[in-house]
């Protein structure tokens, strides 16, 4: 009889284990697909916006330095400069297509200027290597700037002779300067690596040598301040929480929830903006709220798709996709995908981590751009 149990206990674990292993493999799928759709869905909001694309070797390694900055709406992993359509990473590590790793920015020219990314782009890469970057050695490697048009291409030759009279670097510079063709991207499992497999990617990147090649060479220079600071920039983070009460400190700082239905604007009908209760950037408009039933406000998309990031949430319970704000990096609430059409997506946010600024308060502020959006 004991033996029979044993064997169940056995049995009922392993089907367990595997119910569980199953179960997050198919909630690991949310953040990739919800991010396709804010992308592939979004495009309208995406008006006045720019691109600016770099080689920089390992793609891993360049989306961190740009994501990071405000006015960055995402960096993409891709190959580019090549010829082969579709290239895989097999294909292109392998060095069969001529491609070289590139990431692909879309930023706000109005919160971070081209030269700005130039500058960035300087502080991550060895461009006196014409073999590789670091511990990566050939062709879909090596450092270029892809320029998208005539003002990028004046911009990027023009940083180009800065840093070589800058007298900064052990040689001469052999960085290209190219025409942008085409972009593909890269693979799902690469978006995002650093944040999706932050061990693997510590451990590359502690052992490429790209870390200590970058500090030697910039030393206090390597953080680069960008010349359009946020107004939201938040420069004393302990004093701006110190303001906080008990619920917003606990949902921003702690990744908190407070109580479904008990909370401020789960049932707001106002018209208006919400913005972060530390920084004050804008992150959502009434106009895009709706009754989701859950007791929390939701939206539909964000206000400011710059002000906006993403992290992968993963628990015992699955994988799901939390929503933070940019500036201030407030826990904001998650974004899941049982939205209304036409976009799918349901932004569910805490209360506690915004302050609502109405319509007619609008005008005179900071946030008068708003204004016309409820006229």
């Amino acid at each position: 009889m004991n033996k029979r149990r044993w064997i169940l206990s056995i049995v009922t674990l392993t089907l367990l284990a595997g119910g569980w292993f199953l179960y997050q493999t198919f909630t690991a799928n949310e953040y990739e697909e919800v991010l396709a759709t804010e992308q592939s869905e979004l495009q309208g909001d995406l008006e006045g916006m720019e691109q600016a694309t770099f080689a920089g070797g390992c793609f891993w390694c360049m989306e961190p330095p740009f994501e990071s900055k405000p006015g960055v709406i995402r960096a993409v992993s891709g190959y580019t400069g090549g010829e082969t359509e579709n290239p895989t990473y097999e294909e292109v590590s392998g060095k069969e297509t001529e491609h070289q790793e590139a990431v692909q920015i879309t930023y706000d020219p109005d919160q971070i200027s081209y030269e700005d990314l130039l500058q960035i782009f300087w502080r991550q890469i060895n461009p006196t290597d014409d073999e590789g970057q670091f511990v990566d050695r050939g062709e879909p490697y090596l450092s270029a700037i892809f320029y998208h048009d005539e003002a990028q291409r004046q911009a990027a030759e023009s940083s180009l002779m800065e840093m070589e009279d800058s007298g900064r670097f052990d040689g001469d510079i052999v960085t290209s300067v190219e025409e942008y063709d085409t972009f593909y991207k890269a693979e799902e499992y690469h978006q995002d690596y650093y944040k999706k497999n932050p061990g693997r990617y510590e451990h590359y990147r502690d052992n490429s040598g790209r870390d200590d090649y970058l500090k030697q060479t910039w030393g206090e220079d390597r953080e680069y301040e960008i010349s359009k600071p946020s107004p939201f920039a938040v420069e004393d983070k302990a004093s701006a929480v110190s303001e906080l009460s008990s619920i917003q400190y606990k949902v921003t700082q702690e990744d908190g929830t407070e109580p479904a239905y008990d909370n401020k604007y789960h049932d707001n009908e106002r018209d208006g903006i919400y913005v972060d209760i530390v920084s004050g950037e804008p992150l959502f408009s009434s106009r895009d709220q709706y009754d989701s039933g859950t007791g929390w406000p939701s939206f539909t998309k964000p206000l400011e798709l710059a002000n906006i990031t993403y992290e992968e949430d993963t628990g015992v319970f699955g994988t799901n996709v939390e929503v933070r704000s940019k500036q201030a990096d407030s826990h904001l609430g998650h974004v899941f995908q049982d939205g209304p059409e036409p976009h799918g997506l349901r932004y569910c946010m805490n209360s506690a981590a915004m302050k609502f600024i109405p319509a007619d308060e609008l005008p005179g502020t900071e946030y008068e751009e708003y204004a016309d959006d409820f006229k």
